[in-house]
């Protein structure tokens, strides 16, 4: 008898860009990757055989693990043999090898909800609830979808960056502008644009020795990709945060950060997808602050102290000036 069929898989966070297409070929060495989560980021990305078959898994992974390969190569419209190659784009050595994998993360107490959909019907503290319930799955697939040294890799970057510039838009557009005022909070150099054009114009500007980081859900805003492409071709190195595994911003990126994907849309927006980015946002920050944590404490102590003078002014409270000015009463 055969070995039991290898389940690792790699995080896909610093995957080859040739292997985005295929969609990702995963060397596993990573246990901890969740299978779920990475099949629906690659999806954008598929091809049309890929991708029935990915919608056949996110669809209902419980039924898919009862099917024969033959059944579900009749069921998706495709051949036995392309079911296989989707099985070892992921890392997996074939068909068997993946619906142990599945059945082995249905069994998880956390899994993704993937077919819920929150209805106002059920009352406000029911919508509370499985709002918060989407959050903590996703954030727990973040966790799973990227790896320590990913991280590393992104925040030693920064850190010997003359310069962080920021690109992205729309409603990831919050998430890159808080990351980049708590960045000069804590005295490291960042600049970022809101007009996409300026944007545009800041990555033609852009030199060997800065750090362009672009943030983007689908990983397909046209640009927001070229701002990446543009700097990395000016000598930059490139860093992205997108919830889209094997993307157009993804390999445009040198170092590549992954936010779960979020299934449930609420006014076409995916639900968790600012969450799980700003959880990456603040983890970045964190290792930052931490690995100069001297200059961050003294830097965010002089902003801090002006900020308060100002709020005190602004309330109409005595300055911090004028109180220091004032005699102390005699005992």
């Amino acid at each position: 008898m055969s070995d039991e069929p290898e389940t690792k898989l790699e995080s896909p966070a610093n995957l080859p860009e040739e292997a985005a297409d295929k969609p990702a070929r995963a060397e596993r060495k990573s246990p901890r990757l969740s299978l779920l989560p990475l099949i629906q980021g690659l999806l954008p990305g598929m091809k049309r055989a890929q991708r029935h078959i990915a919608e056949a898994i996110i669809r209902d992974p419980e039924l898919f693990i009862t099917q024969t390969i033959s059944e579900l190569a009749k069921a998706c419209g495709v051949s036995t043999g392309s079911i296989v190659l989707f099985c070892r784009a992921l890392g997996l050595k074939g068909f068997p090898a993946l619906k142990i994998a599945l059945a082995r993360e249905l069994a998880e107490p956390v899994l993704p909800f993937y077919s819920k959909q929150i209805k106002g019907k059920e009352g406000t503290p029911r919508i509370l609830q499985r709002v918060l319930e989407e959050h903590v799955a996703s954030l727990q697939q973040t966790l799973n979808l990227n790896t320590a040294h990913g991280l590393n890799a992104a925040a030693s970057a920064m850190l010997k960056a003359r310069r962080v510039v920021f690109f992205s838009i729309g409603l990831s557009y919050p998430v890159a502008y808080s990351l980049y005022a708590r960045m000069r909070l804590i005295g490291l150099p960042g600049f970022i644009e809101y007009d996409s054009h300026m944007q545009l114009a800041a990555a033609a500007e852009m030199k060997p020795g800065e750090v362009a980081l672009a943030i983007s859900v689908a990983g397909s805003t046209s640009e927001t990709v070229e701002c990446l492409r543009l700097s990395k071709a000016r000598g930059a190195r490139t860093i992205c945060i997108t919830n889209s595994v094997g993307s157009p911003l993804a390999r445009a990126a040198d170092i590549r950060l992954y936010a779960a994907p979020s299934e449930v849309k609420y006014f076409q927006a995916p639900l968790a997808s600012r969450v799980s980015q700003l959880a990456l946002a603040d983890a970045l920050l964190v290792i930052l602050g931490t690995r100069r944590k001297r200059a961050s404490v003294a830097h965010l102590g002089r902003a801090e102290e002006h900020l308060l003078r100002r709020r005190m002014h602004s309330a109409g409270g005595p300055s911090r000036a004028s109180v220091d000015r004032q005699p102390r009463a005699r005992k």
